[in-house]
């Protein structure tokens, strides 16, 4: 068996030396390879012509349109949102206003009732302080009415401790004057 094996070999190598080497080199084949090569690559530009690439450039300029119409979208809602921080800013503007408006009027409504407020205070002392002066003139003027009486009390009571002498209320009131005067 291993001659036979041996006998198919050498005839292999036989057979592949008459042929002159790759079978594609060969020049008596090359016409129906030519055409073949031909038919197959028409055959696969008609295919990829007709089928493959007119879908591939239909998904382009889908893919293209989706993109642009996607650009436009996100432009219009960059403008809205500028327009929406446009407006938000003036709201807040009209805000703070009308806010400090109120403020100033209620500032100026609660200075008024507090200048109210301490000019009835101040009319009510006005009142209390002319009331209490009248009162410390009357009872100035009873003192100072009193103070003669007193004096001639005192001297009186002095005399009598110190000269053992009882005065009139003439000598007295003479006495006093001649002091006084």
């Amino acid at each position: 068996m291993a001659a036979e094996t041996k006998y198919a070999e050498d005839a292999a190598h036989k057979a592949a030396e008459a042929s002159g080497g790759l079978p594609q080199l060969d020049f008596s084949t090359w016409s129906s390879q030519i055409f073949w090569l031909v038919v197959t690559f028409g055959l696969l530009y008609f295919v990829l012509s007709q089928f493959i690439l007119p879908r591939i450039g239909q998904g382009i300029n889908e893919r293209s349109d989706r993109i642009a119409d996607d650009l436009d979208s996100a432009s219009r809602m960059q403008q809205e949102a500028e327009q929406a921080v446009i407006e938000y800013e003036r709201t807040m503007s009209k805000a703070k206003a009308k806010a400090h408006n109120i403020a100033e009027a209620t500032r100026k409504s609660i200075d008024a009732d507090i200048a109210k407020e301490v000019e009835a205070a101040e009319a009510d002392f006005a009142a209390k302080q002319s009331v209490a002066d009248e009162r410390i003139a009357k009872k100035r003027a009873d003192a100072l009415s009193q103070i003669d009486k007193v004096a001639q009390d005192t001297t009186a009571a002095i005399v009598q401790k110190l000269g053992n002498i009882k005065p009139t209320a003439a000598q007295l009131k003479k006495a006093l004057g001649a002091v006084k005067g």
